[in-house]
């Protein structure tokens, strides 16, 4: 695996943005930024191959725009554009990356993503970092959602590295909510409530226990919230600087699904947000 960061470019708002993040992380890292634009949408139509060139030349022009912004801040950098499925090309591109960095895509036909950035994400090998067109001069905090699974350990540990550099508190967030019940069933024994709570609690502790032992001087806050996780997460992380949430790594055709927390997490999303696998 390199330390090289892929970053996926466009043109867009959330483009420019995306590679800023991903220039000011690798300054402080000591790493080198890949930029990549892909032309999609070519089916091999009459006349396609000239509106084909015409597009990649433009689209080189826009990469090597963005590769002299970079070098201008003292990291190295390469830059190249091609044509294709970008989803399988940014994927591809970014298979021995530490990490992977796309813009959060412009609505669609109501949805607030395009079609590329979920995919991307869920089928990417490294780590995904989506940014969205959203300034967060001034937000402070890393947080990041924890449920007890082996995947979410991982994004602890990669929200409290974020945390460590930065210099931010780091804030784990879980979610708990009790079992759902077809009919009027309004109230919960007091019992079950309270040790549903407890048990979370516990589970946050148990998970930002080691990380306070490798970053003792790391501000740790824990939050534990009764209520849907995603929206528990994008709510806490409305006014921070990072989101770090987990995703199952998978195989085969379901590699390019989402489990549900991360991919709502990403359909509402608020600030920049690391999917770690």
């Amino acid at each position: 695996m390199s330390d090289s960061i892929v970053v996926g470019v466009t043109g867009t708002p959330a483009a420019r943005r995306a590679v800023d993040w991903a220039v000011a992380r690798a300054a402080s890292r000591g790493q080198d930024v890949v930029l990549l634009t892909v032309v999609g949408g070519a089916i091999g139509a009459v006349g396609e191959a000239e509106v084909l060139a015409t597009a990649v030349a433009a689209a080189e022009s826009v990469v090597a725009a963005e590769a002299d912004r970079v070098r201008a801040e003292g990291v190295t950098v390469t830059a190249r554009a091609s044509h294709g499925n970008p989803t399988t090309e940014l994927i591809d591109a970014a298979k021995d990356a530490a990490l992977l960095v796309i813009a959060s895509e412009p609505r669609e036909h109501g949805r607030r993503n395009g079609p590329h950035g979920p995919h991307v994400v869920a089928g990417a090998r490294c780590t995904v970092v989506v940014v969205p067109d959203v300034d967060i001069e001034g937000r402070h905090g890393i947080v990041v959602g924890i449920d007890g699974s082996d995947v979410s350990k991982k994004a602890i540990e990669f929200a409290a590295a974020e945390a460590d550099r930065l210099g931010e508190p780091l804030i784990a967030v879980s979610a708990w909510s009790p079992v759902v019940v077809p009919g009027d069933l309004t109230m919960y024994p007091d019992m079950y409530v309270a040790d549903l709570e407890s048990a979370t609690k516990g589970l946050v502790e148990g998970m930002t226990e080691g990380i306070r032992a490798t970053y003792p001087d790391l501000e740790i806050v824990t939050r534990v919230e009764d209520g849907d996780p995603a929206s528990v997460i994008n709510d806490i992380a409305a006014t921070a600087r990072l989101a770090v949430v987990g995703t199952h790594g998978r195989t085969g055709f379901t590699r390019f699904l989402l489990g549900s927390t991360s991919e709502q997490v990403l359909q509402h999303l608020v600030t920049v947000t690391a999917v770690v696998r």
